[in-house]
């Protein structure tokens, strides 16, 4: 069960789909009406589900990006949204990012406390850059039961540049990577790679157990911008 929430989380880390405006727009789109898709399959490349995604408003260098969760079958799970902010020459992304909408929906009647720090991504990326860590824990009181859960970004490298086909087309990438752990009673760690192109976002996300094995993938399927 655990290792299926951290697939989720994994896929969703593609909502770094970030857009911006001006400086910002260097990697991302970042207009009104832009859509797209990302796909979702266990490592057995069977779809497990998808994710679509929508700038729904930008405004003074914040989008609003609409998501919407389906399942296997393209049944709709549930619905949320985030925001992006243009800050300088970087993108910062709101750290709840990170949890998986439908934990969101599994929490909503709880009393839930969010915290942490958001993923930052300049629109200068060069080879062997570093890029900041990331975090976010959440507090959940349940009619007196306390749990904590934590997610951790860290070394985030920009490794190599390379050419990525997904059925969305042919692209020319970044490829980053980062060390990932969640902690929710115990400890689980596991490492990201993820494919950035220019003016499209992440178009490819691969995770990994703490013994290298493939654990899931998400690949860009859709884009209308």
């Amino acid at each position: 069960m655990k290792t299926k929430v951290l697939i989720s989380i994994c896929s969703f880390l593609i909502s770094f789909m970030a857009f911006s405006q001006n400086a910002c727009k260097t990697y991302y789109p970042f207009e009104e009406g832009s859509k797209f898709e990302i796909t979702n399959y266990n490592k057995k490349g069977k779809k497990e589900g998808s994710i679509n995604y929508e700038v729904t408003n930008v405004q003074n260098n914040v989008a609003t990006v609409k998501t919407i969760i389906f399942d296997a079958k393209g049944k709709e799970i549930t619905t949320t949204d985030y925001k992006i902010t243009c800050v300088g020459n970087s993108i910062s992304i709101d750290f709840k990012s990170l949890m998986n909408p439908d934990m969101f929906k599994q929490y909503k009647d709880m009393d839930v406390d969010f915290t942490g720090t958001n993923v930052e991504l300049p629109n200068n990326l060069q080879l062997g850059q570093s890029l900041k860590d990331a975090n976010m824990n959440m507090a959940i009181n349940m009619g007196g039961m306390k749990m904590n859960m934590s997610i951790n970004m860290v070394n985030r490298t920009v490794d190599k540049k390379e050419s990525i086909t997904t059925p969305a087309g042919t692209f020319d990438c970044f490829a980053l990577s980062y060390n990932s752990e969640m902690k929710m009673g115990m400890k689980m760690k596991f490492s990201i790679k993820e494919w950035i192109a220019e003016g499209v976002g992440v178009v490819r996300n691969e995770s990994y157990n703490k013994n290298g094995k493939l654990m899931g993938y998400s690949e860009l399927t859709s884009l209308n911008k």
